[in-house]
């Protein structure tokens, strides 16, 4: 099997006002494939320079695209799209080979995140603004405005969707930008400069900048005139990046970490319950902020869903990722994977281990692990409590609905829950009790792009989504407007 897709670049360099450029200080660093580790590119390694030079082209192009009408913008959104679309195939093996997802699921990435810009397309354009009338007095109404030069930070799982999750907005709403992708996996944000061309967007509304987060990302968040950081990863990079962004009062948008929490109870339909358990958890390598990976089942059917559960994360086909048979591929750094097995090892001696919890015996390298269960885990538990962000799951059991309830909410996350019951006035009981910003019943991970995305207590800070990201992008003015005849009181004149 062929590793290494077509076309795959030696040299990753930024894009700054239509260009591609090296750093300024001519640095790089290595970009390695998951599944042998072996280094494959270079990347250009910004630092404040090259933020400042792509900041510059941003603001100078700034007024020509915010000026567009609503629909010309559209317009070019819907040409981002038709040219995502015609690199699917390219785009997914770039996906694979740089970040070790399954190739099936890498495959669905080009499609979502064309889906991006064609929803913000038609979003920009359908949206109204607001007008108020006081009686025959006055008229009010709302101007809504571009907020300048948008920064993106952006992580490593599902990079190229995830970077089109901001950058359409974004640009939907008339902001120019700078992305920051992630240092791990930079290879298929190479894509967009060609993208973005093809598509007619003008030398520097969009730059791209690559570096370590410190660095580059440091740079992105500290500059003065970048009035907004859009930024999704952990919990206390985005707990730094608000502490940066305090000093010059940037408005920041911040989808942080989980341990999100699926509730089965003994009612539910328990095949349905434990196909969402096990894709939702073991999907995307278990390397995605939704995943449900705390499971909470009702006594009754604790042995039997977490017996159930355990043979099915056994049966999972763990391979290359390039293999359309491929389940689960390879963790996305060495680094990463390391961080992953030593919660494995903390796992053992806290709670049960049901199954995986090692590599598999066919796959003597790379950054692979069996998918892991842990059962009768204790809330107090670091598994129960921590991110993990790997295919790993741990199973607790739980008595009435309020223990469910208690332990859904007891962890410093707040992002996702999941609530499988037959009983509808329940379900809907428990999706009002726990402290998730997004909510399933009965369902896994499905989104409809209009409805808000985020979560609460450590799980981030604001929404995005639908009309709730042109929000974030925009500033709204409110401009009045007299009627009629003004009668203010007359302070200081003479009677």
């Amino acid at each position: 099997m062929n590793r290494n897709p077509e076309h795959l670049p030696s040299v990753i360099r930024h894009w700054i006002g239509g260009e591609l450029v090296d750093s300024a200080d001519g640095r790089t660093f290595d970009v390695a494939d998951p599944v042998s580790n072996t280094v494959y590119a270079q990347a250009a390694a910004g630092g404040t320079a090259d933020i400042d030079r792509a900041v510059t082209a941003a603001r100078t192009v700034f007024p020509a695209w915010s000026g567009l009408s609503n629909r010309e913008r559209a317009t070019v959104l819907n040409r981002i799209a038709n040219a995502v679309e015609a690199r699917h195939e390219q785009l997914a093996a770039f996906e694979t080979h740089d970040t070790g997802l399954p190739i099936t699921q890498a495959k669905g990435q080009a499609r979502r995140a064309a889906e991006n810009f064609r929803y913000f397309a038609d979003v920009i354009v359908a949206l109204g603004e607001e007008a108020f009338r006081q009686g025959g007095e006055q008229f009010s109404y709302v101007v809504r405005t571009p907020a300048g030069v948008a920064g993106l930070i952006t992580p490593w799982n599902t990079p190229f969707m995830l970077e089109s999750w901001k950058l359409a907005p974004a640009l939907a709403s008339g902001c120019t930008l700078v992305l920051k992708p992630a240092e791990w996996t930079p290879l298929s944000a190479s894509l967009w400069p060609e993208i973005f061309a093809e598509a007619g967007v003008p030398a520097g509304v969009v730059n791209i900048v690559h570096g370590i987060g410190e660095e580059a990302g440091q740079a992105l968040v500290d500059h003065p005139e970048v009035p907004l950081i859009s930024f999704t990863g952990s919990t206390d990079t985005g707990r730094h990046i608000i502490r940066s962004s305090a000093q010059h009062l940037k408005t920041t948008s911040m989808e942080l970490g989980g341990k999100s929490p699926a509730v089965v109870f003994a009612d539910a339909d328990l095949d349905a319950a434990l196909d969402s358990v096990v894709f939702g958890v073991f999907s995307l390598n278990g390397e995605r902020c939704t995943a449900g990976s705390r499971v909470l089942v009702e006594r009754p059917v604790y042995e039997e869903f977490t017996r159930r559960l355990a043979e099915r994360a056994a049966s999972v086909r763990v391979g290359e990722p390039a293999d359309p048979a491929t389940e689960v591929g390879a963790l996305v750094h060495p680094d990463h994977y390391e961080r992953v097995l030593n919660y494995v090892e903390i796992g053992k001696k806290e709670a049960r281990l049901v199954a995986g919890g090692s590599r598999p015996d066919h796959l003597s390298e790379g950054n692979y692990l069996q998918p892991t269960v842990f059962a009768d885990v204790d809330r107090d538990a670091r598994i129960f409590q921590e991110e993990i962000f790997g295919p790993v799951v741990a199973v607790s059991p739980f008595d009435t609905e309020t223990e469910a309830i208690e332990l859904a909410n007891a962890t410093q996350y707040g992002l996702a829950a999941y609530i499988w019951t037959s009983d509808l006035k329940r379900g809907h009981r428990i999706a009002h009790a726990v402290e998730s910003g997004m909510l399933w019943i009965n369902s896994h991970n499905v989104r409809d792009l209009r409805t808000p995305f985020g979560g609460v207590k450590s799980s981030g800070v604001g929404r995005e989504g639908g009309a709730h990201s042109i929000d974030f992008y925009t500033e709204s003015r409110i401009v009045h407007v007299a009627l009629g005849d003004v009668h203010t009181p007359r302070f200081g004149a003479a009677s």
